[in-house]
């Protein structure tokens, strides 16, 4: 299940200004606007003895944890798991106004919190000193950049 924590800087683009960016605009613009499905992708390790328990639990996830996920500005979210290596891939969009807000909301629904230490207990982070889920940092699932995008 997708774990709160940073979504990779997106890709510069002509409209972009060259200025630090939070979230896709400017760090001092107050006007809060809409990060338009700006895409993150993330993996982990599944522990090989929770493969079949993983894959259960997400063919029923618990409607609590869908509408805060859905609540929280994400969309088109996904999990893959490569059964060689054992990495998850999680992508998602974020289309909200205020990504760290939306996060500390989602951190603080405690059937979020339940389902993370459950799915947690079936993983490995990748993140050198990552806790948990809920702790949030360092973050639980690693963050990967993207190299290409075609529309």
């Amino acid at each position: 299940m997708w774990k709160p924590s940073s979504p990779p800087p997106p890709p510069k683009s002509p409209e972009q200004p060259a200025e630090p960016m939070t979230l896709g605009r400017p760090r001092h613009e107050s006007i809060k606007q809409p990060v338009v499905g700006r895409r993150a992708a993330q993996i982990i390790k599944l522990k090989p003895e929770f493969v079949k328990k993983y894959k259960e639990v997400h063919a029923s996830v618990w409607p609590e944890v869908l509408q805060q996920i859905k609540s929280c500005n994400i969309r088109d979210y996904s999990i893959f798991h490569d059964p060689e290596s054992g990495i998850l891939f999680a992508s998602y969009k974020y289309v909200g106004f205020d990504y760290a807000g939306d996060m500390e909301r989602m951190r603080e629904n405690p059937k979020v919190r339940e389902w993370w230490a459950m799915t947690d207990s079936f993983q490995e982070s990748l993140v050198p000193g990552a806790k948990s889920s809920e702790s949030g940092d360092p973050v639980w699932w690693k963050n990967v950049e993207e190299v290409f995008y075609a529309a």
